[in-house]
């Protein structure tokens, strides 16, 4: 039989085994074809329908970006689980991406409201295949032993970046400059390479190809028999809904917010109610609770870029830099420019500063804390000069670098956190916890970007803004009783 892992001597990619090539590609792509729709989503949704929009009113497009981002974190539950039980990893990835191509595909063509909530069905369920499946991939291009395994997922990483960085400026150029169905299709296009890319990928062994768990042939009737019943009463609902006359874009906004923020406190009622759990774990998971609930706090603000500051560029932004007009969905590369930017400084930091660096909690309140202070600098410039006056793009770009030093102490130290303090009966289950607060976060953003205009510009960023800081500053009240609920956990 084959072996799962590739030689422990294949090191013809910079050192790491062939197969992170091809993995690396893919999420690059995948990521160029997610961030590049993302660039122009908010402009197509509000754009006058004879610029080529929709023509929908600007609150509830921002409220439809944040349900999509809602969405796309939550469903990476469900494609796990498919994963490790009926598909296999590899199998996934391949249904994922084709997914995903035929929502840009979906919003190519011109077909109005029906064609996007087709494509946002289609993009959800493909990257909640994709997503989650692709990163484990490259855990399986190593064995435990292997010390090259945290220098190939920061390799990854890196694809991740460069797929949302370059993005921005081809997506959202001919999106704007020429047609948006255009930029459409090209994201569709990286998607398809990336797709390629996997198909040809040679250097995997049997990494993935097979479930971990398989449904064993009792399970799967009672699956079988749960899942139909599942559509069959989503279905109902929908029938009832639509016969009332309530099936409406306000509907589904409010729907998603409710079932983003009931998902995560059912998964923890659940592990902390679990016999399965032990008195060490459950402390631990009471530490967790001010984590997650900073965690979500925090992504308020990080995933407002694709709606309320993507608009803010757009509207209220003097787009002529350095004597060149450039298209407002440029800014959207300035997170992972930032991110490239600032991870290698901050992991060099946090090496420098040893056992003197903060704990845990005290990280995540600093997180918190930078992250309200990059939207309260936002009210500088209606304070400065008005809400009427185009706003120099630098405050942006402040906003933006700010908000990923926030970034660089909650992100990676909440996926540490999370893989310490999990309950081992529920690692994974644990991570996929840790997603659901970006999906809680955008959630709540439904609601909350919708009370975002040029009249509240100076109160909604300072009143986010501080909320924010304020969610720190409680933190790190907090952060004694955390560190000792987490039970030697550092």
């Amino acid at each position: 039989m084959a072996s799962a892992l590739p030689s422990a001597h294949d090191r013809r990619f910079f050192g790491h085994p062939r197969g992170l090539a091809t993995l690396f590609f893919v999420e690059m792509w995948e990521r160029f074809s997610y961030y590049g729709m993302s660039a122009i989503l908010l402009y197509y949704l509000y754009d006058r329908t004879s610029e080529g929009g929709l023509g929908l009113d600007k609150a509830t497009s921002s409220a439809l970006v944040s349900i999509y981002g809602a969405l796309v974190f939550m469903s990476g539950v469900g494609g796990g689980w498919l994963a490790d039980r009926v598909l296999g990893m590899r199998r996934a990835v391949q249904a994922g991406g084709a997914l995903i191509m035929c929502g840009h595909l979906a919003l190519a063509v011109p077909g109005g409201l029906p064609a996007l909530l087709v494509s946002m069905l289609l993009i959800v369920a493909g990257t909640g295949l994709l997503k989650p499946n692709v990163s484990s991939l490259v855990g399986e291009l190593y064995s435990m032993k292997d010390n090259r395994r945290d220098a190939g997922f920061s390799v990854f990483y890196m694809g991740i970046n460069l797929g949302a960085f370059i993005a921005p400026y081809l997506v959202g150029t001919l999106g704007q400059k020429v047609d948006y169905h255009v930029g459409f299709a090209l994201a569709a296009v990286g998607m398809a390479a990336g797709l390629l890319v996997f198909a040809r990928g040679r250097h995997l062994g049997q990494a993935g190809a097979a479930p971990t768990n398989p449904l064993r042939d009792g399970e799967r009737r009672r699956v079988a028999i749960r899942a139909g019943a599942g559509i069959v009463v989503l279905a109902l609902i929908v029938g009832a809904f639509g016969i009332a006359g309530a099936l409406t874009v306000r509907t589904l906004i409010n729907a998603v917010t409710v079932l983003a923020v009931v998902l995560p406190v059912a998964y923890l009622a659940m592990m902390l109610r679990s016999p399965r759990t032990d008195a060490v774990e459950r402390s631990r998971l009471l530490a967790y609770i001010p984590l997650f609930l900073g965690a979500v706090c925090y992504w308020v603000v990080n995933e407002q870029t694709s709606s309320v500051l993507a608009q803010f560029a757009d509207k209220r932004t003097d787009l002529e830099i350095f004597g060149f007009s450039v298209p407002s969905s440029w800014f959207q590369s300035l997170n992972p420019i930032a991110t490239l930017v600032l991870a290698p400084a901050f992991a060099w930091l946090w090496i420098k500063l040893g056992d003197r660096q903060p704990a845990t909690p005290r990280k995540f309140a600093l997180g918190l804390l930078l992250g309200g202070a990059s939207f309260v600098l936002m009210a500088g410039p209606g304070l400065l000069h008005g809400v009427h006056v185009p706003a120099s793009p630098w405050w942006l770009v402040a906003s933006y670098f700010v908000v990923i030093c926030g970034s660089m102490c909650l992100s990676p130290v909440g996926l540490s956190a999370t893989t310490k303090l999990a309950p081992r009966a529920f690692l994974a289950q644990m991570m996929s916890l840790w997603f659901l607060a970006s999906a809680a976060a955008s959630g709540i953003n439904a609601q909350l970007v919708q009370l975002y205009s040029e009249d509240t510009e100076i109160g909604y960023f300072a009143g986010v803004g501080a909320s924010v800081m304020a969610a720190g500053v409680v933190l790190l009240l907090l952060a004694p009783w955390v560190q000792r609920r987490m039970s030697g956990v550092r």
